[in-house]
């Protein structure tokens, strides 16, 4: 699989495409008034401690508190399967023996704010560099599971449990396999030296601050892309591209070859109809070749995903209709979940299918196609009402919630009032208006729609009203007033 980085750079946004064979997979996009706090580590000061529910807000400086839950303080997350191969039925501490209001506490930044709620706090520190993550106070060397080889994971593990002491220990990420013993020093001295610093600030204030910053967007790809190492990366600011270049030099030294300036007039991410992609990336229907169709609606608990045959007939019967657009359905979902950055709870539904044979077909596309994503999925299977519910791993917004607002004219559903809801709603406001108050006569002003139904389908209802109160009703549209948005008036 050939796989491409495109990188934009301007002075207030940074823009990451990730392309495969010649299709956008992801876009990740940072903005300089608005950058992400996932892996940041802050000083922070417990404000208030919820026994109910085993959780504490922490102030680290932000507008909204952030969340730390006992589940959260001191076991680290990388080791705790392994520790319950041990001992199955970990102890979770009540938050009032672990934390006390006012308390001064480090803390690390595991998920942005999303929506109405803060920060998702964890103080297992972790700090990661291209090989190795780096766990203070932690005494387990942990491999990463995507390393399949046994011989190759004791062979990291041996050596990296030569760097780690009572201070520390480190995790071996997916792009050490087959890195050497140098190679591993180097990214464990360079963690070290990181760690210290941190500790330096923390010792020269108590007050709440920010005590490491994770690198920019530009930066953290190229540190943590694994897997297909890309044939080229495209960067179209030389400050950057140099800048990127030095980077790569210290600390990736296999994507020197790869990285590239791009000078050309046209931009680039026009190169492979990136522009494009990311606006149908924001868009509820998503067609498939084939001439079916997915439905993707995002909820702030959920997101579910409907699978449709639309203009799809087949050619045999019904049967192998079905299960042929549920196959071409899971490489296009796999694709969306990337594309869009979804998280949380998934489900999706499939079109119904008679035969397990079918249905286990489609689980193994499924899982196939999420293979090739580097954010965690779990796929739970089909549940008794035929959905298939799977998870991903959420730390940053949504690409529609980087880019989009909710509408001002729906507020978010999705839908409007017809016209002719509105106009009985103004009907039934100047019966309520006129017996409140006394009035020679009204003026309704409202959107034309609204205007032009009312003056014409209910103009014998206006009539009626006008004779049932005794009084003029004046109607004259707003053409900058929404469908829902109307105001009456008494003169």
């Amino acid at each position: 699989m050939s796989a491409e980085l495109l990188i934009n750079v301007t002075p207030t946004e940074t823009r990451v495409a990730v392309v495969e064979n010649g299709s956008l997979q992801e876009v990740h996009i940072e903005r300089q008034g608005n950058r992400g706090l996932v892996g940041n580590i802050y000083c922070g000061k417990v404000s208030r401690v919820l026994p109910g529910m085993q959780a504490a807000f922490i102030d680290i400086g932000l507008e909204k508190a952030a969340f730390l839950h006992a589940s959260d303080i001191t076991v680290h997350e990388e080791v705790k399967d392994e520790q319950a191969l041990l001992n199955e039925n970990l102890p979770i501490r009540d938050i009032k023996d672990l934390v006390k209001e006012g308390q001064d506490i480090v803390v690390q930044v595991v998920k942005d704010p999303l929506g109405t709620k803060g920060a998702r706090l964890t103080t297992d520190i972790t700090i990661p560099s291209r090989y190795l993550v780096f766990m203070p106070g932690a005494e387990h060397v942990g491999v990463s599971q995507r390393i399949e080889s046994a011989d190759e994971r004791e062979r990291l593990k041996e050596s990296v449990s030569k760097f780690a002491d009572e201070n520390g220990s480190y995790i071996v990420r997916t792009a050490a396999e087959g890195a050497d013993l140098e190679e591993l020093e180097q990214d464990a001295l360079f963690l070290r030296r990181v760690w210290n610093k941190i500790l330096k600030r923390k010792k020269q204030s108590g007050k709440i601050r920010c005590l490491y910053e994770d690198l920019t967007l530009a930066f953290r790809i190229l540190r943590d892309f694994v897997g297909t190492e890309p044939e080229r990366i495209r960067v179209d600011s030389r400050l950057a591209y140099d800048q990127l270049f030095e980077f790569v030099t210290e600390f990736v030294p296999n994507l020197k070859k790869a990285m590239e300036y791009y000078p050309g007039e046209r931009p680039i991410f026009d190169l492979f109809d990136v522009e494009n992609e990311t606006q149908r990336a924001l868009e509820r229907k998503v067609q498939l070749k084939s001439g079916g169709y997915l439905i993707i609606d995002q909820t702030e608990a959920m997101t579910t995903i409907d699978i449709n045959t639309g203009a799809f007939v087949g050619h045999r019967n019904l049967e192998d209709t079905i299960f042929n657009t549920n196959i071409e359905a899971t490489q296009a979902i796999a694709r969306q979940l990337r594309l869009r950055n979804l998280g949380g709870i998934i489900i999706i539904d499939f079109i119904d299918m008679n035969s397990e044979d079918h249905k286990r077909r489609v689980l193994h596309s499924l899982e196939l196609a999420l293979s090739h994503d580097r954010t965690k999925c779990n796929v739970h299977g089909f549940s008794a009402l035929g959905l298939v519910e799977m998870t991903r791993k959420r730390t940053r917004e949504s690409l529609e919630h980087i880019l989009c607002d909710a509408c001002p004219c729906c507020q978010g559903r999705g839908s409007l009032k017809t016209a002719e809801t509105v106009c009985y709603e103004i009907l039934r406001e100047v019966v309520r208006v006129n017996r409140a108050y006394d009035a020679d006569r009204f003026i309704v002003y409202a959107s034309p729609p609204v205007c032009e139904y009312m003056l014409s389908e209910e103009s014998h209802a206006l009539a009626e009203l006008e004779m049932f109160i005794s009084k003029q009703i004046k109607v004259q549209g707003e053409p900058l007033y929404g469908q829902e948005q109307y105001d009456v008036v008494m003169i």
